[in-house]
C-alpha cells in the first residue's frame, strides 16, 4: 500500500532512541533509508516532533493475532482476505513494521480448526502480498506440534518458501512442558474449551499415546530438514521447563528459547547461548496467565532478550517501556522489540535507528504513562 511517495524528508526535535543512547535531535530520510542521525535541537530542519520519541519499527517474531480475525467468535469463520487486511492494519497501528505470522501446524485438540486454517492463511498472505495490500512486511513462523501424526506431510511443502524465517518445536501434550501439572491443564481445558471431565480423561490417554508414537521421531526429522536447507532455517524451542529441555534444544542447534516456564530453564538456556523470548502480555499484566515465571522476573535477572506480542499486538511497545522498571535502559529495552528479533532471523537491514538502514521507524508519545503510537513509517513511507 502506498500511503506516501519516496521523497526525502527530515525530522527534528525528537527523542531519538538508537541502539545505545537516547538523543535529542532528528533524522534525515532519503530513498527509503536513513541518511543521517543528528543530535541537537537546531541541527536539522524538517517536521518538528515536539519531543516525541522516534523509535525503530518494531519486529515481531511470534503473533497469533491472525487467528482472532479468522475466527472472531467460536465457530465463526471470517473470509480470509478481509481477516488478513484487518490483522495487518492492527499490526501496523501497533508500531510493528516487520512481523512473523505464527501459524500452527498440527494441534493436540482434535476439534481445532488450526490445521484446516493453515493452508488458507499461508495462501491468503501470499495473495495479499502479491496484490500489494499489506502495510507491514510479513514473514512466516511455523509452529510445529510434534505429536501431530501428519506433521512431516504438512510441513515439508513450506521448506523452500522464501517467507519462512523461523520454525518452533512445540509439545503441548498434557504432562509435558507447559502442562507438567495435569490439574492445571484440566482447569484450562474445562474452562476455555468447555470439555467435560470425562472428555479430559479420555483425551489424556489419547494424547499421551500420540506423543509417545510421534513426537521424538518427528522432532528428529524436522531438525534434519531445517539443518539441510541452504539458507538455514532458525529453530526455536517452546515452553522449556527443565534443564533437559534446554539440552535437547542445544543438541538440535536451536538458537531461541520461546517462553521458558521456569527461572531455572531460562538461566540454563542463557548459559548455553540461547536467546530468550517472553510474551509482552506477561509483562503488561504483571505475570503469566498460565502460572509460569514472569517476564519481569527474568528481566530482573537480565535473562530477557526478546519480547513477542503473542496475542496482543499493542503489548509489544508497552512491555518494552515497562522494562525500564526492571532495570533496563530505554535503548536496551527497545532492542528487545527491534534489533534483537531482527538479528535472530537474519535481517541485517532494519531494527535500529542508524545511518544506511531502512527507514522503518515510529513516533511514540507518552500519555498517562503509556507509550502510544502516533505514526508509523516503513522504508520512509507512512503506513499508519
Amino acid at each position: 500500500m502506498n500511503f506516501a511517495s519516496h521523497t526525502a524528508f527530515s525530522i527534528r526535535n525528537a527523542r531519538v532512541v538508537t541502539a545505545d543512547q537516547v538523543l535529542t535531535g532528528g533524522i534525515a530520510v532519503s530513498h527509503g533509508h536513513i541518511d543521517d542521525v543528528n543530535s541537537g535541537a537546531a541541527t536539522l530542519t524538517g517536521t518538528d516532533w515536539h519531543g516525541d520519541y522516534l523509535l525503530p519499527g518494531l519486529v515481531e517474531l511470534h503473533t497469533d493475532n491472525l487467528e482472532k480475525h479468522l475466527m472472531p467468535r467460536p465457530k465463526v469463520s471470517w473470509p480470509v482476505l478481509p481477516a488478513i487486511i484487518a490483522h495487518d492494519a492492527q499490526i501496523a497501528c501497533s508500531g510493528i513494521t516487520t512481523v512473523l505470522d505464527a501459524i500452527a501446524i498440527g494441534d493436540i485438540d482434535p476439534d481445532s480448526v488450526r490445521t484446516q486454517m493453515m493452508q488458507a492463511c499461508v495462501q491468503g498472505l501470499a495473495g495479499a502480498r502479491q496484490a500489494g495490500v499489506l502495510r507491514t512486511d510479513h514473514f512466516l513462523h511455523l509452529r510445529l506440534e510434534l505429536a501431530e501424526a501428519r506433521l512431516l506431510e504438512l510441513f515439508t511443502p513450506f521448506l523452500n518458501d522464501e517467507r519462512l524465517r523461523l520454525v518452533s518445536l512445540m509439545d503441548h501434550t498434557p504432562g509435558q512442558r507447559q502442562w507438567t501439572d495435569l490439574e492445571h491443564y484440566r482447569v484450562y481445558v474445562t474452562g476455555k474449551r468447555g470439555w467435560t471431565h470425562q472428555k479430559v480423561d479420555q483425551m489424556l490417554e489419547v494424547l499421551s499415546d500420540r506423543q509417545q508414537q510421534y513426537a521424538e521421531q518427528n522432532r528428529a526429522q524436522i531438525v534434519k530438514l531445517c539443518r539441510t536447507q541452504a539458507h538455514g532455517i532458525p529453530l526455536a524451542t517452546h515452553d522449556d521447563t527443565t534443564h533437559n529441555h534446554v539440552l535437547e534444544g542445544v543438541r538440535d542447534g536451536v538458537t531461541i528459547s520461546e517462553f521458558p516456564t521456569t527461572l531455572a530453564a531460562a538461566q540454563f538456556a542463557h548459559q548455553h547461548g540461547l536467546s530468550i523470548v517472553m510474551g509482552a502480555p506477561n509483562r503488561v499484566r504483571g505475570g503469566s496467565h498460565s502460572g509460569n515465571v514472569s517476564a519481569s522476573e527474568l528481566a530482573r535477572h537480565d535473562l530477557l532478550d526478546i519480547f513477542s506480542s503473542d496475542y496482543v499486538p499493542t503489548s509489544l511497545l508497552h512491555a518494552a517501556f515497562l522494562l525500564q522498571e526492571d532495570g533496563y535502559s530505554l535503548p536496551k529495552a527497545v532492542s528487545t522489540v527491534s534489533l534483537q528479533p531482527a538479528r535472530q532471523i537474519g535481517l541485517q537491514d532494519r531494527g535500529q535507528i542508524a545511518h544506511g538502514l531502512r527507514a522503518d521507524f515510529i513516533r511514540v508519545r507518552i500519555i498517562e504513562g503509556i507509550p502510544v503510537v502516533m505514526g508509523v513509517w516503513k522504508q520512509g513511507l507512512q503506513i499508519a
